[in-house]
């Protein structure tokens, strides 16, 4: 998937994510705007350091007020956006140390949460699980960055809520916005053999899954996060991908 076009930022398509698998927005008009701020922040719509304006994200994304401020306070929670008294809210800068350390502790948690999934997952979770990729070639080829983001949360957040451990869940989906972010500032450089080879990977995680493989799932996973884990090489400054996935 090389030369991916800059997402549009009109364009606002819902990431299905923690907030709607986990409860914790149950009205929707929060639970919307929550996951087109993440999102925005994810795709760099919404820049590390820009300053975030209630009344400006509102109209944006076409969602309500009271979402807008809920969506930031989990979002902060999440440590995607810095709130300090009088100053306001920023999207929260890129850390490579703070990735580094994102893509560590994906890698302990993920598989294991893999492992739950194939000993836990109902009929529903392994179509939820299989269905997020469904559209993956035809994103490819539009090049779609927006699309394959949302495919790539979907999936995971799918796979946190089949390994039925809500402490783990809890844990595992936020660190895996994080990790996005860094990823999309890579995507650009992969050739579209690479991008096929890694939805490959994802669907081998869900093969195992519905197999009720637990260490065959446990072990996909592992390659779906390629093996030792290292931050995306990313020039901070221009902010603009120079290196590969982690």
């Amino acid at each position: 998937m090389s030369n991916f076009a800059k997402p549009d930022a009109s364009h606002h398509r819902v990431v299905p994510s923690v907030a709607a698998n986990w409860g914790w927005a149950p009205d929707l008009n929060k639970a919307q705007a929550y996951e087109q701020i993440l999102l925005g922040i994810i795709l760099g719509d919404l820049a590390p350091g820009e300053r975030l304006d209630e009344k400006v994200l509102v109209a944006r994304y076409d969602v309500g007020l009271a979402g807008v401020r809920d969506a930031l306070g989990r979002l902060s929670l999440e440590s995607l956006v810095v709130r300090r008294p009088r100053s306001g809210t920023t999207v929260a800068p890129l850390d490579l140390m703070e990735v580094e350390q994102a893509f560590e502790a994906r890698r302990l948690i993920e598989p294991h949460c893999a492992a739950l999934a194939a000993a836990n997952a109902t009929t529903e979770d392994i179509c939820a699980i299989r269905g997020a990729f469904a559209e993956a070639e035809i994103a490819i080829r539009a090049n779609d960055a927006r699309a394959l983001v949302a495919m790539d949360q979907r999936f995971h957040a799918a796979i946190a809520k089949a390994s039925r451990n809500d402490t783990l869940a809890r844990i595992a989906i936020p660190l895996q916005h994080k990790a996005t972010r860094f990823w999309v500032y890579s995507m650009g450089n992969d050739t579209t053999q690479e991008r096929l080879a890694e939805i490959a990977a994802h669907r081998a995680v869900a093969d195992c899954i519905a197999h009720h493989d637990a260490e065959g799932a446990r072990a996909a996973m592992l390659l779906t996060l390629d093996g030792p884990v290292t931050a995306p090489e990313i020039d901070l400054s221009a902010r603009r991908p120079v290196g590969r996935k982690a």
